[in-house]
């Protein structure tokens, strides 16, 4: 049953999953930056660290899985990323609700990292918008799923676990994926206290009932409880949808990257080791960056990325005219965003201008 929107225009959850909210979901590419310092480990005496490290790690072969039938691979020096936080809540994860045995990439972004690694442009995918999702194979069962149009971007997740999220967003972008990183939320609540907490300023007071948290004007430094709550609100802020929160996360993920360097994530091994250790348990990644050593090499690539070269935007969208809880890609200015993307170049403003997602009302509260 859908929640009915107090105004036209919101995004309402919908279905049976909608129904227990999951206290740890869009806590997206956070855990990713996170990473980038955590698994720099290197010099000698580290064999333990290494090989401890290398046995956390989950990796899937999304380059099997997909085959020849890609965009090209455009060898320049850049990476494009998927990053996902999916809503399964089995294992350490069933404290936030019942195990029905699927889950949901209830956060998406494609990270764009430019050819000289000097910047990146990331680009959240909201999770209720409608797009045409490919034929995809199964990772459950291995048996085809077809394709469907006007289906909701996280059920490409849904129905074909990674391999099927990246050859959707292959699909709409016409960008071939070159890493995949799917964060565990019990991981990245961990990785929150292991670096003491985040420090953030709100210019107005939060309190949303389904996040649980309550926080007043003013500066705080939120443990890993509480940044889930910011990562997830939603009710109290802009205009209670999704595309709120999609920029409430964003604002949040800048002031990690500046936590991150401040701790001294690169200069203190004991840090750097409990991070890394933490992190590697918490993220699925392509079998590209499956082992520590991949993984080095990737996050030393973004160790020069400080959040004032992140440019972050939403996907351009509107509302579905025959959904109001539904969103539709804007094709003209979304084609402006992949094209940049595709060609390295910093994505224009005139891409998101009309963008129902990018009016700043949520991203403002958080500095």
């Amino acid at each position: 049953m859908t929640e009915q929107s107090g105004s036209g225009g919101r995004i309402r959850p919908t279905g049976k999953r909608r129904k227990r909210p999951s206290r740890r979901r869009r806590a997206t590419v956070i855990a990713a930056w996170t990473l980038a310092g955590a698994v720099v480990v290197g010099g000698g005496g580290l064999g333990y660290a290494y090989f401890k490290l290398n046995g956390n790690l989950k990796a899937v072969d999304i380059n099997a899985a997909l085959g020849k039938n890609r965009p090209d691979n455009i060898d320049n020096g850049s990476e494009d990323i998927l990053v996902l936080g999916s809503d399964s809540r089995s294992g350490a994860n069933s404290e936030y609700g019942a195990d029905e045995g699927t889950a949901r990439s209830d956060t998406a972004m494609v990270v764009h990292i430019d050819k000289g690694h000097k910047s990146a442009s990331v680009v959240s995918i909201p999770r209720d918008t409608l797009i045409t999702r490919p034929e995809c194979t199964s990772d459950t069962t291995g048996q085809p799923v077809a394709g469907e149009q006007r289906a909701m971007f996280n059920t490409a997740y849904e129905v074909g676990g990674p391999a099927c999220a990246v050859k959707t967003v292959e699909s709409m972008s016409g960008i071939r994926m070159d890493h995949y990183l799917e964060v565990d939320f019990t991981g990245f609540k961990k990785l929150i206290d292991e670096l003491g907490g985040v420090k953030i300023t709100t210019t107005r007071a939060i309190n949303d009932s389904k996040s649980h948290l309550n926080l007043e004007p003013g500066t705080h430094t939120l443990d890993g409880e509480q940044s889930l709550g910011l990562v997830r609100t939603r009710k109290s802020v802009g205009d209670g949808s999704d595309l709120g929160r999609i920029q409430l996360q964003q604002a949040f993920i800048k002031a990690l990257m500046e936590q991150v360097k401040n701790v001294g994530v690169f200069s203190n091994p004991k840090t750097l080791f409990d991070l890394a250790n933490t992190a590697t348990k918490a993220i699925t990644t392509d079998s590209d960056l499956g082992s520590v050593q991949q993984l080095t090499g990737f996050a030393n690539g973004l160790k020069g990325l400080g959040s004032k070269n992140v440019h972050m935007v939403t996907l351009p969208v509107q509302y579905d005219p025959a959904d109001p809880n539904r969103v539709v890609p804007l094709e003209e200015s979304a084609q402006q965003v992949w094209t940049a993307l595709k060609h390295d170049k910093a994505i224009p403003a005139s891409a998101t201008e009309k963008s129902a997602g990018d009016k700043g009302v949520a991203g403002g509260i958080v500095r």
